[in-house]
């Protein structure tokens, strides 16, 4: 399929969306006329907010306690807003085992229990949404803060959702029209350690339009994040060699890298709220403009900084200079109609969707080599372009069995297209004019020379099409303080991949099929106390840049990596037992048992195929010959000081404890990058008699180990504080001050390279690299005013 087909496909969906959404509206309106005055939605719970509602709080927000059987955790926008968060990914800080791996003061990849990305489901309003990262991760910097209405984490699965949640899903629900009665705008700016002073803008409307509601809502959003990063660099680690530091040193590098984008956000919903019938029309769409430049020099001395080495006389200490500038434009957006009507045999839904992301990338790096006779400049223009793209039905219907047992039962399409395209090409020529660089006044890109047209490599250019079909069907009830639920879904997956630039000609891919049974129940002991337990059975499907027929050839030290099209997903039981309680007038203490036995494990295998660069390396293929274990405990609270005479007062915080165990060519270790554990906790104070409040958390997450063939790292941040003030204005303004990242966030990683797996296995290091990255405090100022 070509670009141009992929393109016309992709908006004939977008237009069937459309199309059938506007194709139900004029049915809906005469049903709209039996809404009640008061607003309220059929089911009879109050929908409506006013804009002063979220302008001017009037109370702490604490996290929400869910009735129904699954294990939820809600936190509705009150919790989060006063500390201003940018993203998702920024509020999600906040509640418990979500971890990262982002560069300091980002909040990208949320890593569920500690997990990799991949093993959780990322859901917008329910649904999934289709992500620029080869293991199918949807990064939450992409969803502005200001969209969203609640946080919820899903703890187990259900089989009313899609089964890919080892680790359990995030859902984040936007605002729609039932949820706003007016407006708002908002304005301020953010500073910058560097001095640099970035905009925010952002307008919100909700109202009675014709014979529905809707809501409208836009935001403009600088970003800009400025960071320092040192490396020193090491032929032998202190593991073989306690003297390292002395005997073993290889070079420093010293590196400014400073992130600048623009994000553009736009959201609507029009719903129509009859007393039989709904119709939902809604969507959003998110533009990222960002350039990363970041500026590197390498020295042969651990403190020195004079100009470059000139024929290997010790007349400098400088041995490369490098600049390297990324542009990234992505985009996402996604547009669905859901109709949903009550009749004599249940409740019927039908909801069409459509969703893209668009990633490009335009990235250049220029480097002067000084470490030679005769300097040479190298330079690298690599383009990349991921288009990923979901067209998703689903058909639902709901029968109450008895008046307190219903059963639920439907079916699940997807069509998914993902096209990548990674292009490059290299400049490199000697410079004798370089002989006398100075990097302080020069840069690598003045040397620069026209490029000719990028070419692909093997695994670069690829086109993946993933269809699948569920069905499932599920019973829930509730027999006075006991509800449950228990159910099965059925899944199946035809795959196909066409990789140009693998040996293998034509189409190649995999079919399978996953039956996954979900059970679930609360319990009330008291008002106050409840059991919460749960079993699911969940699957991971295998990342794209494993599915790749191509040979890669060093893309693991000195080995190569053939992918392998036939890999199915890794499945996992999952078990989760908590206990909660209320205390205080909103307030919820709780604790929770996890438990994930991880089956079918992708792990890279060793062919026995003598790899590219000869004797001693191998070609390696993932395989699902694996398997592994996740557990660990969690703890939050989050109440307000009543029962002790401070009813403003509120206090809320989260620990958990993460371990799991899974076994590699080099003998057991946690499963990559999984933190050892994660809290953070806070405190609000609201002085209503002068119309402020206060506040601070502080967030700390343990370290971290990684181990893939050829490399190993560990890494280490440091804590987080945030500190807000915020001033009221009767009931309309708001306006708040909020300090970030006050302890100069930190992170550090430790970086054990090798050549061949046997020098992995001895610990014959090519490589040992220390580096670590800071950033210093952000400062905000925001506004909000309500109409």
């Amino acid at each position: 399929m070509t670009k141009f087909q992929g393109f016309g496909l992709r908006a004939r969906r977008v237009m069937l969306a459309g199309i059938a959404g506007l194709a139900m509206v004029p049915s809906l309106a005469a049903a709209q006329e039996t809404v009640a005055d008061d607003q309220q939605r059929p089911d009879g719970e109050q929908a409506i907010v006013t804009s002063q509602d979220i302008v001017v709080q009037g109370q702490i927000g604490y996290r929400n306690r869910i009735d129904g059987a699954e294990p939820v955790l809600e936190y509705g926008t009150e919790y989060f807003q006063r500390f201003e968060p940018l993203t998702a990914g920024d509020a999600l800080k906040r509640v418990p085992s979500v971890t990262f791996l982002s560069d300091v003061i980002e909040s990208d990849g949320p890593r569920l229990r500690g997990l990799p990305p991949g093993y959780t489901q990322i859901l917008i309003n329910g649904e999934r949404v289709p992500g620029g990262q080869a293991d199918r991760s949807f990064f939450l910097d992409r969803i502005p803060a200001e969209l969203i209405s609640r946080v919820e984490i899903v703890r187990s699965n259900s089989a009313r959702r899609t089964g890919d949640a080892v680790a359990g899903s995030l859902n984040i629900v936007l605002r729609d029209g039932y949820q706003l009665d007016g407006g708002y705008v908002r304005g301020g700016a953010l500073y910058y350690d560097d001095e640099e002073f970035e905009p925010s803008f952002g307008a919100v409307f909700g109202g009675k339009v014709g014979p529905g509601r809707l809501l409208i809502g836009g935001n403009f959003q600088g970003r800009h994040n400025p960071k320092l990063k040192s490396s020193l660099r090491f032929s032998e680690s202190p593991e073989n060699n306690p003297s390292f530091a002395t005997q073993d040193f290889d070079n420093r590098e010293d590196q400014t890298d400073t992130r600048d984008g623009k994000d553009y956000s736009v959201n609507a919903t029009y719903e129509i709220d009859g007393a039989d019938t709904n119709f939902q029309l809604r969507g959003f769409y998110v533009r990222t403009d960002r350039t990363e430049d970041e500026r590197s020099f390498e020295y042969n001395d651990p403190t020195a900084i004079n100009g470059p080495v000139r024929n290997g006389a010790a007349s400098g200490n400088l041995l490369t200079d490098n600049a390297n500038v990324n542009e990234i434009d992505q985009e996402n957006f996604t547009i669905d109609g859901k109709l949903s009507h009550q009749w004599s045999a249940g409740k019927t839904t039908l909801r069409i969707g459509y969703a893209n992301f668009d990633d490009k990338q335009r990235e250049t790096e220029f480097e002067v080599d000084f470490d030679r006779a005769t300097p040479r400049f190298t330079g690298d223009f690599t383009t990349l372009d991921v288009g990923d793209s979901e067209f998703t039905v689903k058909l639902e219907h709901a029968v109450d069995l008895t008046d307190e047992v219903k059963l639920v039962f439907g079916g699940y399409y997807q069509d998914k297209d993902r096209d990548t395209a990674i292009l490059t090409v290299r400049n490199r020529f000697n410079v004798a004019a370089a002989r006398n660089w100075n990097q302080f006044e020069r840069n690598p890109t003045e040397l620069n020379t026209a490029f000719a047209a990028p070419a692909f490599t093997p695994g670069s250019v690829n086109s993946i099409e993933e269809r699948r079909i569920d069905g499932f069907a599920l019973v829930e009830g509730r027999n006075g303080g006991f509800s449950w639920e228990a159910g099965v879904r059925y899944e199946t997956t035809d795959l196909t991949i066409i990789d140009v630039t693998g040996a293998a000609a034509g189409a190649l891919g995999n079919d399978y099929s996953k039956l996954l049974p979900s059970a679930s129940f609360k319990y009330d002991i008291t008002d106050q106390d409840r059991i919460i337990g749960s079993v699911a059975r969940t699957n991971r499907r295998p990342e794209f840049n494993f599915l790749s027929p191509a040979l890669l050839e060093a893309e693991l030290g000195d080995n190569d990596l053939l992918g392998n099209p036939g890999l199915d997903p890794e499945t996992a039981w999952g078990f989760d037992l908590g206990y909660e309680r209320r205390i205080g007038r909103g307030g919820i203490v709780g604790i929770n048992f996890f438990y994930r036995d991880v089956q079918n494990l992708i792990e890279l295998t060793n062919t026995g195929v003598v790899g590219s660069e000869g004797a001693g390396t191998f070609v390696f293929q993932p395989l699902n010959i694996g398997d592994g274990k996740v557990y660990g405990v969690e703890f939050d609270l989050s109440t307000d000081l009543g029962f002790l005479g401070l009813p403003d007062t509120g206090i809320f915080g989260n620990v958990s404890y993460l371990d799991s165990e899974i076994t590699d060519v080099f003998g057991k270790r946690r499963f990559n990058d999984q933190s050892k554990y994660v809290y953070n906790f806070g405190a609000i104070q609201d002085v209503k008699s002068i119309g402020m409040a206060f506040g601070a958390t502080y967030r700390k997450q343990g370290n971290a180990f990684g181990r893939v063939i050829g490399e190993e790292v560990t890494t280490s941040y440091g804590a987080d504080l945030e500190i807000f003030i915020e001033k009221r204005f009767g009931n309309s303004l708001t306006i708040r001050a909020v300090g970030s990242n006050l302890l100069n966030g930190k992170k550090r990683e430790v970086f054990n390279k090798f050549t061949t797996v046997e020098d992995q296995t001895d610990r014959s290091f090519d490589e040992y690299e220390l580096e670590a990255e800071e950033a210093g405090p952000v400062f905000q100022v925001i506004a909000r005013y309500a109409f």
